[in-house]
């Protein structure tokens, strides 16, 4: 679904981004890890067309997507969401959900004054949608509380409901459980393997969290110093000399080894 071709970006003398080369299949949860400052993040951004390229391509399924802005791949189903939550804290969260689809008639002024009969029929299909993503989520009982005063984990489970709210064909999750008790980290999980499996979402997950990666992932790509290192199941990257040693170091890896 997703192909990136010899991607970098660059910041200066800095090589955030160095090359690299991933595939992403159509169906897949993709766990993509490697050390801080590896260039995760920036990859996730030139993909979701948040920072342009200095140089190589992207494709999903086969269209030339490098550098189109965030709202022109939102409408081909190419979404992502940030270590940080972006929720609306004034609105409740069924509001949050009800204004992620885009184009609705209540956005024009004539439809305001002459068509409000429209505007209505929408905003009861489109509470009717937010409540059923409540629902899958298990966090009905949050509907009419303010964003900003939920959890770190439940914003974490509002940006994957956002998600469901237009046609996702592929989501980027920038560490899904950063900050989250296990709990919830286990509801979020459970989340995105029901959609893969039940709605065929693809997604690619950025997560420190080997267990949660182990859990949901295959493959697994590592990351270090903006180039991809290696590939394959959690165990073969748990076990490759070189994921190793970016990890941990070339000293405390010979330490482990003795």
């Amino acid at each position: 679904m997703i192909k990136v071709e010899d991607l970098h970006r660059h910041f200066g003398a800095f090589r955030a981004v160095d090359g690299a080369s991933i595939e992403i299949a159509k169906g897949s949860i993709t766990g993509l890890i490697g050390p801080n400052g590896a260039g995760k993040t920036t990859l996730f951004n030139v993909i979701a067309g948040r920072l342009p390229p200095t140089s190589g391509r992207v494709f999903m399924d086969g269209e030339d997507i490098t550098g189109l802005p965030p709202h022109e791949l939102f409408h081909k189903g190419l979404l992502r969401t940030f270590q940080i939550a972006h929720e609306f804290g004034s609105m409740t969260v069924r509001e949050n959900l009800m204004m992620v689809p885009a184009a609705q008639s209540g956005e024009t002024l004539w439809n305001a004054f002459f068509n409000r009969g429209r505007i209505a029929s929408e905003e009861r299909a489109l509470r009717d949608k937010a409540d059923e993503v409540l629902d899958f989520l298990t966090i009905s009982h949050l509907a009419d509380q303010k964003a900003a005063n939920i959890s770190g984990g439940q914003k974490k489970l509002l940006e994957l409901g956002r998600t469901m709210m237009v046609d996702a064909k592929i989501v980027f999750l920038d560490e899904v459980g950063a900050g989250v008790n296990r709990t919830l980290l286990n509801t979020i999980g459970d989340a995105i393997v029901r959609l893969n499996k039940e709605r065929g979402y693809t997604f690619c997950v950025i997560e420190h969290d080997m267990d949660f990666i182990g859990r949901l992932c295959d493959p697994v790509i590592v990351m270090a110093e903006g180039r991809v290192l290696a590939q394959g199941t959690v165990d073969q990257v748990k076990n490759d000399e070189r994921v190793i040693e970016a990890y941990l170091g070339r000293g405390l890896k010979n330490k482990i080894t003795a």
